[in-house]
């Protein structure tokens, strides 16, 4: 079930995109998401999810944090989002075609909830746990 992209003709591999229409950032999405949406946890990761039928610009749409109550300098938090957004990034694709199939679309804000700074070996392997579960859970 993998797409290719051609290129004048060439086969070329999946893209492994988060473009901006892939980026939670409409206020009314993320604070339903935190009201009426349901959690599974990893740890140092917990993702707060919500299914929409419809709404969203793109199937899978995600926001990414970390605690400036734990992680006083802003460069800390920086780095632990964009290690996120990197291991989620490489790893979201067979969600995204299981939500493309089902015609569902799923919102997802990724938190960081451990009190040191990660190596990225360890956010890529809880990241692909995460995704795993929430593939099991959309039916």
């Amino acid at each position: 079930m993998c797409r290719s992209y051609f290129i004048f003709g060439l086969p070329m591999a999946k893209k492994f995109t988060l473009g901006k229409d892939e980026r939670l950032k409409r206020r009314k999405i993320i604070e339903q998401l935190f009201g009426e949406g349901k959690s599974v946890s990893v740890f140092p990761i917990r993702v707060q999810y919500r299914l929409y039928k419809e709404g969203l610009a793109s199937p899978l749409q995600a926001g990414f944090s970390a605690s400036s109550r734990q992680f006083k300098r802003a460069v800390d938090r920086n780095r632990i989002k964009r290690q996120m957004r990197e291991a989620y990034r490489l790893q979201k694709w067979p969600l995204q075609e299981k939500l493309q199939a089902s015609q569902q679309q799923l919102a997802l804000f990724f938190i960081y909830t451990g009190k040191e700074l990660p190596e990225y070996g360890v956010l890529n392997e809880k990241i692909g746990v995460v995704l795993n579960k929430l593939m099991k859970i959309i039916p």
